[in-house]
């Protein structure tokens, strides 16, 4: 690319993207401006910003986005119960169009040329990343390193950031072998023997939640108050989006909830297996279904399940700015309005179950779905003449000879 002056990255400080920020000056002999996000990492991102200056970087953005990420992408996608391909709960997903909303701003606010991120070539997050981009800004230019350099080992980085005087933290302890996101709704693991589907993950690679062993014997009740199909408070006390998964992660890892073993099929074209830890998303899952199956409509609970693999699968593919996913949002939240009452919880031992809701919207009728006398609240003689309508044409082919 040719006429680049400033650039925009996503920047977390470590070795990856610190000799991405420097390879890009030399290389495009550009300003960069840098962006680290608080998703809810659990990390601490001012050393970020000291390594930042070091090498030279006079724009440096660091924001705690929480409340936005849980707000505006984790609550209107748990409106959809969406799941891809029955057992991801999108926590990687639906973190990177924020960000890339973030740096196409940043990007308008500094007038920089281009945005830049540490996805590589093999992964779905460049194709979020960029997606989201060009939706946002057609015209803005991405930067995407691991396609471009050979710097494609640890050793080689390493050497790179000695050639360059790049300070690389060194970390006490053993460093983890795998690769791994984290943010307020996941933590995800990949890499060294996770490469192998046939192996059994090392109980000490798991770092949010105990083992369902582990958890305690006495299990643990909490309630969930829900208004338009989002919890607004735990056991009667209101909190903040952020504050509610934060809450749920922690009394969810500690009852050993969240764990996932997964092999996914990528946007990309390969098979790739992961693990995952999403003890707050695994709840408020369970709890929103639990709420729905007593204010929802039928026909209207069932559109919404037939759809939620599709809706999934445009946040997995990162389409979140598209006019499908859009479209699709419209209908969801219009299905909340009265997804309203509360839901009870019993978590023990890596389970989650339903113990009891109640909705000022619910729709279960007591005096008609009873097994006792109704007092004529539904003439079971009805239900006869429904039957012969719906076999009518099941009999119609049997007579013609037709075989089931």
């Amino acid at each position: 690319m040719s006429g680049i002056n400033k650039v925009v990255l996503a920047y977390s400080g470590g070795l990856d993207t610190s000799v991405i920020a420097k390879w890009l000056m030399e290389t495009y002999q550009c300003e960069v401006v840098t962006f680290t996000a608080d998703l809810g990492q659990g990390e601490e991102l001012e050393p970020a910003r000291a390594k930042a200056r070091a090498m030279g970087i006079k724009e440096i953005y660091i924001e705690d986005l929480r409340e936005e990420f849980v707000r505006d992408f984790v609550n209107p996608m748990f409106r959809a119960n969406a799941l891809y391909e029955g057992e991801y709960l999108l926590g990687t997903s639906i973190a990177r169009p924020l960000i890339a909303k973030r740096l196409v701003e940043i990007a308008n606010e500094t007038g920089a040329d281009a945005i830049s991120h540490g996805a590589t070539g093999k992964g779905n997050d460049q194709v979020r990343f960029e997606l989201g981009a060009y939706a946002l800004k057609p015209g803005i230019r991405v930067i995407a390193p691991w396609r471009e350099w050979d710097l494609n080992s640890r050793d080689k980085l390493l050497a790179y950031c000695e050639q360059h005087d790049i300070q690389v933290e060194k970390k006490r302890g053993t460093k983890s072998p795998y690769s791994m996101d984290a943010n307020l709704l996941h933590i995800s693991y990949e890499g060294d023997i996770l490469e192998n589907p046939g192996a059994e993950p090392e109980e000490d690679m798991w770092l949010w939640s105990v083992s369902p062993e582990a958890a305690p014997d006495k299990p643990t009740y909490i309630e969930l108050t829900y208004e338009k199909g989002d919890i607004v408070a735990i056991d009667g006390e209101k909190m903040s989006p952020a504050t509610v998964l934060a809450h749920l992660n922690k009394v969810g890892g500690a009852n050993g909830i969240g764990r996932a073993d997964i092999v996914e099929n990528r946007y990309v074209g390969m098979k790739s297996r992961g693990c995952y830890e999403t003890p707050g998303g695994t709840i408020m899952l369970k709890g929103h279904r639990a709420i729905e199956s007593v204010t929802l409509d039928r026909e209207l609970a069932h559109l919404k399940d037939e759809l939620m693999p599709r809706y999934a699968s445009l946040v997995y593919n990162g389409y979140w700015f598209s006019p499908e996913r859009k479209a699709l949002q419209a209908l969801i939240d219009y299905s909340q309005v009265y997804v309203n009452g509360t839901v009870r919880l019993k978590l023990y031992k890596g389970g989650v179950a339903v113990v009891g809701r109640e909705s000022a919207d619910s729709l279960f009728d007591a005096s008609i779905a009873t097994f006792e006398d109704d007092a004529g609240a539904y003439d079971q003689a009805d239900a006869g003449g429904f039957i012969k309508l719906n076999a009518l044409r099941l009999r119609i082919a049997a007579n013609k000879g037709r075989k089931v």
